[in-house]
């Protein structure tokens, strides 16, 4: 695949070093900050108004209905999720050779981390709360594509955002049926519906844990640093574990797909990548570089349009069976605007938008009719991106150049969640992120992301005086102000963001 070589041999590992720079120190420190979010998440975690039992225990009334364990709910949670961040980090320089003994190192980092979240109330989300809702119109009988969950009764209970009430669900087949099934094991009780999901999400962490490491050998990248820059990763864990995205079997399913059709076997992978669109559909990106997966190196154009004319009659083929299995057809492609329908600030164009609005508006002019246009551009210029990457690269940076495209679509649309990013993070380390301005930014975006999510969705009992935007100050002070401290002061971290180049990493594999 992508022509990539060792920048440096590793070095033997030598003892003495090994046990000054012991990983096991920032596992457990990291092992103390996901029990720290979890604590945090007994009071302001998302907790459905249906689940009455949990609402009735002790701990939980006073961390949820006294302003003191609120209060101290934010702290633990803030600070667990920017201690996670550190160790992470410390783990990266703690290991002081990237070779084979490394795996079981981070590995056991992802189980020391992941595990405590498996029971945390979800946090930074409430998307599982809309799966049950959604789960609950497939068993009525309802179409989703056309009906939302605002048509079950008494909908508000079970805890779903009522933003997206009336939305067509913007999911694949694949999810829907999850989804139902889900339901219709729980009778969709709240409690069990969070531990199937969790379930769910777990199997497409695993599946990122499995296939990460092999696709970075294929690219000749250290497989245990991309594994420990993937699924390590705290912005990772949290938003597939403890947030409980769908995501993540929609990646771990796209990364199982590359990796087969990467190693001559394009059908199954193929049928891979086609459930991972029947579980978000934007994973059709990567259909036309797995076309030329199967076209092989050197194929005329001719082939190269025969091969992406039989993968999409594959994949689409296989979707419209569902479709007609499932009755809805293609109804999930009209659904697909429902999370593009909206901007956020941090989002490049979502913010040149608002630039655009406000000064039309100041200036007399319809400003959101001009930013619907910046917003439009952002994308057509999205879709540019996808066909030069499909038309133009070599045939050993396939990933590389399917990694750009999907890094477009993500970046110029005026909307971007914190598990949009999660997406490409695995696709950037199975291809190198160099030990530079690559890795910095990836930890600046890991410490921005992590810093917005513990701020930004909190369960706050609305009636007493410690209001939700109080609780909001307070968590996005401390991760910020712990954040500032890794960045500037900590005389361990602060190395790994200055602008001065580093020496590469033992192991550390840079791009030709």
């Amino acid at each position: 695949m992508a022509a990539q070589v060792p920048a440096t041999e590793p070095s033997p590992p030598d003892t003495e070093s090994a046990k000054a720079q012991n990983p096991n120190v920032a596992i457990i420190q990291g092992l103390v900050g996901s029990l720290m979010m979890l604590a945090g998440s007994l009071g302001v975690g998302w907790l459905s108004l249906a689940s009455y039992d949990l609402r009735r225990n002790p701990v939980i009334m006073w961390l949820r209905f006294e302003p003191e364990g609120s209060v101290l709910s934010v702290f633990l949670l803030a600070l667990g999720g920017m201690l996670l961040v550190r160790s992470w980090l410390r783990l990266g320089q703690r290991i002081t050779s990237w070779g084979p003994e490394t795996r079981p190192v981070v590995l056991k980092a992802i189980i020391a981390w992941g595990a405590p979240m498996c029971v945390a109330l979800p946090l930074f989300s409430r998307d599982v709360f809309a799966y049950i809702a959604q789960g609950l119109v497939m068993v009525s009988g309802l179409n989703p594509y056309k009906d939302g969950y605002s048509q079950i009764s008494n909908y508000l209970q079970i805890g779903a955002d009522d933003l997206w009430a009336q939305s067509p669900t913007p999911y694949g087949p694949v999810f829907l049926w999850l989804e139902e099934l889900v339901i219709r094991v729980t009778d969709g009780q709240p409690e069990y519906s969070i531990l199937l999901f969790r379930l769910i999400s777990l199997v497409g962490v695993a599946m990122c844990v499995y296939y990460v490491p092999k696709l970075a050998e294929l690219h000749n990248i250290n497989p245990n640093r991309a594994l420990w820059l993937t699924a390590a990763n705290p912005l990772f864990l949290t938003t597939f574990i403890a947030s409980i995205h769908n995501d993540a079997l929609m990646i771990g399913l796209a990364l199982a797909g590359l990796y087969l059709a990467a190693t001559k076997r394009a059908i199954p992978g193929i049928l891979l990548i086609t459930l991972s669109v029947g579980i978000k559909p934007i994973t059709l990106i990567l259909l036309p570089f797995v076309g030329l997966m199967w076209a092989g190196k050197g194929a005329s154009w001719p082939r190269k349009f025969l091969y992406w004319f039989m993968t999409a009659g594959i994949s689409l083929g296989i979707l419209w069976i569902m479709g007609i299995i499932n009755g809805f057809g293609f109804g999930w492609v009209g659904a697909l605007s429902t999370p593009g329908s909206v901007w956020i600030w941090y989002a490049p164009i979502g913010f040149l938008g608002m630039l655009v609005a406000t000064l039309g508006n100041a200036l007399g002019l319809p400003g959101w009719t001009f930013a619907d246009i910046v917003h439009t551009l952002g994308r057509v210029a999205s879709i540019l991106i996808v066909f030069w990457q499909m038309f133009v690269g070599e045939y050993s940076k396939l990933v590389r150049r399917l990694t750009l495209a999907f890094a477009a679509v993500v970046l110029l649309a005026p909307m971007i969640q914190s598990w949009y990013v999660v997406w490409l993070i695995p696709l950037f380390a199975v291809t190198g992120i160099r030990n530079d301005w690559q890795v910095k930014t990836l930890y600046l975006i890991v410490s921005f992301f992590m810093v917005y999510a513990i701020s930004d969705q909190l369960d706050i009992w609305p009636y007493f005086d410690f209001s939700l935007i109080a609780a909001r100050q307070i968590a996005a002070v401390t991760a910020l102000g712990f954040a500032m401290y890794l960045i500037f002061l900590d005389p361990k971290t602060k190395v790994l963001f200055r602008k001065k180049l580093t020496e590469p990493s033992p192991g550390e594999l840079r791009v030709r």
